[in-house]
């Protein structure tokens, strides 16, 4: 009974769809323009970033510098956090 049940955990591992994490990842740059309307800071790469709704933009303005830690979510890079760089 032990060996059905290890065997259905490690099928279930390999078959679910959490099986491929996503990875956060961060960049380091400036910010070029914020838009608050559509929710999203673009960076002087060019790349643009989308925030949740609940995001606090005060202290952000085009040219601070900040670090953005994100995830990519179907093909859109999503702010999981942001620091100001001092």
């Amino acid at each position: 009974m032990r060996l059905l049940i290890a065997a259905l955990l490690a099928t279930a591992s390999i078959l679910s769809p959490l099986s491929t994490v996503a990875q956060s990842m961060d960049v380091e740059s400036t910010i070029k323009a914020i838009d608050k309307k559509k929710l999203s800071l673009t960076l002087d790469d060019g790349k643009v970033y989308k925030v949740p709704e609940e995001f606090n933009f005060d202290g952000l303005a085009s040219g601070v510098k900040v670090v953005v830690f994100y995830t990519i979510v179907d093909g859109s890079r999503v702010v999981d956090d942001l620091q100001i760089v001092q």
